[in-house]
Order: structure tokens, then sequence, then C-alpha cells
């Protein structure tokens, strides 16, 4: 997925009121940019790390900057949670994903379950349909180990029975975990930040959800899909 046009580098003021980021661009000027990323950005938020933001040129846009990329120990992070679904959409499309390459028609936003949408419901002849939803991955607390999530997400614990209930259907189920992130090896659930999302994951497994994990290559002109990450059992 490539980014519509050059970003900006800038350094962090302050992130505020969850969607608001004051940033310093490289030339002084201190701007107001939209934080697309409703979680707690824990290790990702603080004053004065590198980023880079995108600029619209759309006048009827409140704010004309978005940030897009931090960086932490020389390693970019992607914090905009918009822009998974254009990754794997990219990525589908293109038969980057081997357990899901050989569906041939790719659906977004299709209504399912209990109000909800699946992220892309896929479909081939002689196969069962396959729901997937993607979650962003962008918690690195420990070595190069990510998590999810970085906040209690009861949409989330919503989502992993929902997927639970497709497999019980006859259907095909799949978590797919998009780590922005390019100093990650593995991935795991944090136990500790959401208890209920961890336990919602151990019995999405045992239902027959799929999971997967890929981390990405990231750079100041696009994000893609990379390759799979290990997935570590929940720790207690």
């Amino acid at each position: 997925m490539d980014f519509p046009s050059p970003l900006l580098h800038g350094t962090l003021i302050k992130r505020y009121k969850r969607f608001l980021a004051d940033i310093r661009l490289d030339d002084g000027e201190i701007i107001t940019a939209h934080c697309a990323n409703p979680g707690a950005m824990l290790g990702l938020k603080e004053s004065g790390l590198p980023v880079w933001l995108s600029k619209s040129n759309n006048p009827k846009r409140k704010l004309q900057y978005s940030w897009e990329l931090t960086e932490v120990n020389g390693h970019l992070v992607g914090i905009n949670t918009a822009l998974p679904n254009r990754i794997v959409a990219e990525a589908l499309l293109n038969k980057q994903i081997k357990e899901l390459a050989a569906y041939d028609h790719i659906r977004p936003e299709v209504k399912y379950g209990e109000k909800s949408r699946i992220d892309f419901l896929l479909t081939g002849e002689g196969l069962p349909d396959c729901y997937v939803e993607v979650k962003n991955v962008h918690l690195l607390r420990e070595g190069s180990l990510a998590e999810f999530p970085d906040s209690k997400t009861a949409r989330g614990v919503k989502h992993l029975g929902e997927l639970g209930n497709m497999v019980a259907a006859g259907h095909r189920a799949i978590n797919l975990y998009l780590v922005q992130r390019t100093d990650c090896t593995q991935f795991s659930f944090a136990a500790d930040l959401d208890p209920a999302y961890a336990q919602a994951a151990e019995n999405a497994l045992n239902a027959g959800v799929e999971f997967l994990c890929y981390d990405c290559t990231i750079d100041q002109n696009q994000i893609c899909l990379h390759q799979p990450l290990p997935i570590l059992p929940v720790k207690r």
C-alpha cells in the first residue's frame, strides 16, 4: 500500500483526546494532526519521538495532516488503524497470504453476526466461505514480542465470538493480526491488559477459528504485508 504522497517528518509534542496530536514539523511550524488510533498506543506517544505525517489537499477536511508513522529505537511503526484493511486487501489480491491464496473472490465489509461487518468474506469454487477479521497490532513491551490488544476491547471479544459462530455454521473463520512494526519476530496476547480478550481468543481457537499473524515492511513511501510470525500461547 503506497502513501499518496511523500510523508512529512516532525517531532511529537503530545497526543490528546485520543484522536489529536500536536507535532512540530522540521521547519519549526507546530500543527495539529489527526491520530487515527483509538488504542492506548503504549510506547508510541511519548513527547520527542520522531513521526511522519501525510497531508491532504481536501479543503473540506478539518485537519489537513494525519499521523502515519512513529520511529522507536530506529524502527518504524504504523499507528494509523485505518490502514490494515487496505494493506490486507492488497495482499489478498496479490495472493501473498498463502493460507488464503486459493480464494478467488474478495468482498469487503459484509454484514454478518449481530449487527457486525466482517472485514473480508472470501469465496471460491469448492471452498467453504471464509470470514476474515483483521486486527491492527503495534504493541511491543518485551524483546521482539508483538502483542494484542493494547487496551480493553469489548468489540474484539464480540468479533471472536461471532467468528466461532461462523465455524459452527460450517464456514471457515480467520482472525488475522497485522503487525505494523519492523522489529517483531513473534506474536501473543496481552492477557494482563485485557483478560477477557485473551480468554475469548482461547475459546475461539477451541471452536475452530484460525489465527494468522503477519508483519509488514515499512518506509516513508509504503507499508506492505511481509511475512508470517509465529503465534505463542497465552501467558497467564
